[in-house]
């Protein structure tokens, strides 16, 4: 069995400023674009939503950072301010090798789809987020081809 860390999403405000901070840090930008539509409200919960992104990779390939701005539907929370001891994150997303094997042993430690359904991505991917303990949110994604 193969698991590996697909990215770690972090919701901003300021998306250029994110990246050039990200940027000096060492990350390179993978790519930036628009997201939206029905499959991103159905894999995500949120229903119509419309964010735009911005992909940053580590240098040597093997960790991905996505910072998201999100138009549509507004942010509802903002935790930047919170000491670094607070619960919680946005969420990690893993990359399985099987998405229904990964969720029928994930169900048996009480984890729960956020959507009612796995959803499929173009031919690139079949995608979820569900929560698992005390509610944490995590996305998998399994690679299509």
């Amino acid at each position: 069995m193969t698991v590996r860390m697909g990215n770690v999403g972090i919701v901003v405000e300021d998306l250029s400023a994110a990246i050039d901070f990200f940027r000096e840090l060492g990350l390179e930008l993978e790519g930036q674009g628009a997201v939206e539509g029905e499959w991103a409200g159905r894999v995500t919960g949120l229903g119509d939503l419309r964010v735009e992104i911005a992909m940053m990779r580590t240098p040597d390939g093997h960790s991905r950072l996505e910072l998201s701005r999100f138009l549509e539907p507004a942010v509802i929370a903002d935790h930047r301010t919170a000491p670094v001891n607070s619960l919680g994150y946005l969420r990690v997303m893993f990359t399985v090798d099987d998405i229904d094997d990964t969720l029928t042993r994930l169900r048996t430690h009480g984890a729960e789809l956020v959507s009612d359904e796995v959803i499929r991505y173009e031919n690139a991917y079949r995608l979820c987020y569900l929560r698992g303990p005390e509610g944490i949110l995590l996305g998998l994604a399994e690679e299509l081809g």
